[in-house]
């Protein structure tokens, strides 16, 4: 579709940026750490905003579980050399002035830390709905809406932070998962203007500091191939997309229904199988024949239409093949698309959502080999959480998946030290 690429003169006041983007290869995401600053008896931010290492570790385990030394140098070991950091911006959309150069120290300082462990830094980031006014849909609109332009300064203040860490060791990625829908030809200009605008205003800031650049629908592939990068467009710009398709079987969860059993590639199982599954899990946890058949009904239509698609590498592939001709007509490297999220929700002891471990693995070597196959860098969600979308395993002692670590082609998993007393 065509596209109304905004030129400011920032741009011709700038030039264009020649360095080369920040090496990147194998990353994964820190979401619990700086994604939810904890809020003050009145529902505002707590000051000084967001927490320390020892608070993220915490948030769901006791420190016991967790092997003396530092995480970031473990993370390290373990075979990423970088993060994708996720950050709250409420905390800096919510304060000015000396407040806001106080939760940019907090975030220079995080930033250091992980640098010093011998880490690059993607700084992502990311709204969250804790509070309702720094929403996603929130901080949303077109290019001259005044949550935008609040939120295209907050941004340079960041990025100028940044540049302080150093250029060499960090990047930003301004949004995560932008919605601006439709995701086709009938959808407007708004997304193709704000990050035109926002990623002049940070080329203001530095020539040389690696930009992730992402398209709207969520992040989608889908959203990448609507963007005309030629307005921004210079060397150490990546392109980002999410991979999460399909969706039915990355994200076999439904609050209070009975979702999981896909298996992939989908003829690996058969309909059949799958139901059979589930009635045994209900029947296990004492759901009843008459709640059996409501939840059955609730998954039909995407059991239905997951094993129609027959889903398997191919469609994946295709995918895939969708973003590198899109970078083809473009004249972008494949080597500068990224692959910010892939992840599949793990099987429920109880049976009731996620992916048997079989399956989740196969799903994720085979888009991490896509990946790989065209030097695109990737960033697995996520590295320690209690959801079933994580790196260290979900509860007890906090040590990698095996069998993730194997799909992702790390080198075999440290020999834990005791954890601490």
């Amino acid at each position: 579709m065509h596209r109304l690429g905004l030129a400011p003169l920032l741009v011709l006041i700038c030039g264009t940026a020649a360095a080369d983007p920040l090496p990147l290869e194998r990353g994964v995401g820190l979401h619990e750490w700086l994604n939810w600053s904890p809020l003050a008896e009145d529902g505002s931010y707590r000051r000084p905003p967001y927490t320390d290492v020892t608070g993220w570790l915490t948030q769901y385990r006791p420190l016991s579980d967790w092997p003396p030394g530092n995480e970031l140098e473990r993370i390290r070991d373990h075979g990423f050399d970088f993060v994708r950091l996720t950050v709250d911006p409420g905390p800096l959309l919510g304060s000015e002035g000396a407040e806001r150069q106080q939760a940019l120290a907090v975030l220079d300082e995080a930033v250091r830390q992980i640098t010093a462990a011998g880490l690059n830094v993607v700084f992502n980031f990311h709204p969250n709905s804790q509070v309702r006014a720094f929403s996603p849909q929130g901080i949303e609109g077109p290019v001259d809406a005044p949550s935008i332009g609040a939120y295209r300064r907050m941004v340079v203040e960041t990025a100028q932070m940044l540049v302080r860490v150093g250029i060499d060791r960090v990047a930003i990625e301004p949004f995560n998962e932008p919605a601006y829908y439709p995701c086709d030809a009938s959808g407007g200009e708004d997304w193709q203007q704000v990050l035109t605008a926002q990623i002049n205003a940070i080329r203001a800031v530095s020539e040389d500091i690696t930009i992730i650049a992402t398209g709207a629908c969520g992040g989608s592939v889908t959203g990448l191939i609507d963007v005309d990068p030629t307005p921004f467009d210079d060397p150490a710009v990546l392109y980002s997309f999410h991979m999460y398709e399909p969706h039915s079987f990355t994200h076999q969860r439904e609050e209070g229904l009975w979702h999981a059993g896909l298996p992939w590639p989908a003829d690996r199982g058969s309909p059949g199988a799958v139901v059979d599954f589930l009635r045994s899990a209900m029947v296990a946890k004492g759901v009843g024949p008459a709640e059996q058949d409501a939840m059955l009904r609730s998954f039909g239509g995407a059991l239905e239409d997951y094993f129609a698609e027959g889903w398997s590498e191919a469609q994946l592939q295709a995918r895939f093949d969708a973003a590198l001709g899109w970078a083809t007509e473009h004249g972008i490297a494949s080597e500068r698309l990224f692959m910010g999220e892939f992840g599949v929700i793990a099987l429920t002891e109880d049976g009731s959502a996620g992916a048997f471990d079989a399956d989740r693995y196969r799903y994720l070597e085979a888009a991490r080999v896509q990946a790989e196959k065209h030097g695109i860098a990737w960033s697995l969600w996520e590295y320690s959480n209690p959801y079933g979308m994580s790196f260290i395993v979900p509860a007890g002692h906090a040590v990698p998946d095996a069998g993730l670590v194997k799909a992702l082609g790390l080198p075999p998993a440290l020999r834990q030290e005791p954890a601490h007393q």
